[in-house]
Parts: structure tokens; C-alpha cells; sequence
């Protein structure tokens, strides 16, 4: 199973006037999260749109359990995998570490969508390839 690590240093803008990350940003950081896994597994997102003709893997579900606050001028590190293939649909799992402590736990599911012949607006799902899906199974 594939799993990504990636840094984040807090900034004062992440944070609300208490200097405590404002809730909105950590799905903010799972969306960039979710990219950089791709991008772990050898699928840029412009070349994923390119080769696979697709409109994107837009987010249909998401929520989070915060169980520690992050803080101005901190680094966390965020771990990042899929946890469940479906037929056009996946799951992102991310952990939110500050040193070793999980701080965040964040839950997105996806779906592999292509424009639809409804017009430019109109997208529906489609089925992952299965050499997108192998790329995560090593490591």
C-alpha cells in the first residue's frame, strides 16, 4: 500500500485569532494531500487529465475527527493513503501528525468522473482504470 508523507509548516494565515489552525484549512491540506499521493504514485494531475481524458476526481464526501489543535509555527506531517477501491469511487485516508502524536484524522471519499454529453457543466463517474489502481498497491 502506497503511502505518502508530506510537511506543513502552519502559518499565521492558516490560524484564527487565537494563532489555532481554523478548521477549513486541514481539508485544505487533505485536498493538496490527496494530490501529492498521485503525484507519489507517478500520476500528475495534468497528465491524468490529459491520458485518461478525464474531468477530475472530484470530492463527494469528506469529514475529519480533530483531536489536538496545530498551532502557529508548527510543522505537522500529514500521512496519506487509499484505503477502498470501488468501481469509480476511492477512499483517502489522512493522518495529521504534531511529532507523534495524531492530531487530525481526515476521511475523503472521490470519484473518477468524465464530462458528460449534457454539456460543458455535466460530469459523470466512470471506472478507475485498474493501472491507476496498481500503482498504489506496491511499496
Amino acid at each position: 500500500m502506497l503511502v505518502n508523507k508530506r510537511s506543513i509548516h502552519i502559518e499565521w494565515g492558516d490560524c484564527d485569532p487565537l494563532g489555532i489552525v481554523y478548521f477549513p484549512r486541514y481539508f485544505e491540506f487533505f485536498d493538496a494531500c490527496t494530490n501529492a499521493l498521485f503525484e507519489r504514485a507517478g500520476l500528475r494531475k495534468h497528465e491524468m487529465l490529459e491520458k485518461y481524458k478525464i474531468g477530475g476526481i472530484p470530492l463527494v464526501e469528506a469529514r475529519a475527527r480533530f483531536l489536538a489543535p496545530s498551532s502557529f509555527g508548527e510543522t505537522v506531517v500529514v500521512e496519506s493513503n487509499i484505503t477502498e477501491w470501488g468501481k469509480s469511487s476511492f477512499s483517502v485516508h489522512h493522518r495529521l501528525f504534531k511529532g507523534e502524536e495524531l492530531a487530525v484524522e481526515g476521511f475523503e471519499k472521490r470519484v473518477w468522473v468524465v464530462r458528460g454529453s449534457g454539456g460543458e457543466k455535466k460530469i459523470e463517474s466512470q471506472a478507475i482504470p485498474r493501472e491507476v489502481i496498481e500503482k498504489f498497491e506496491g511499496e
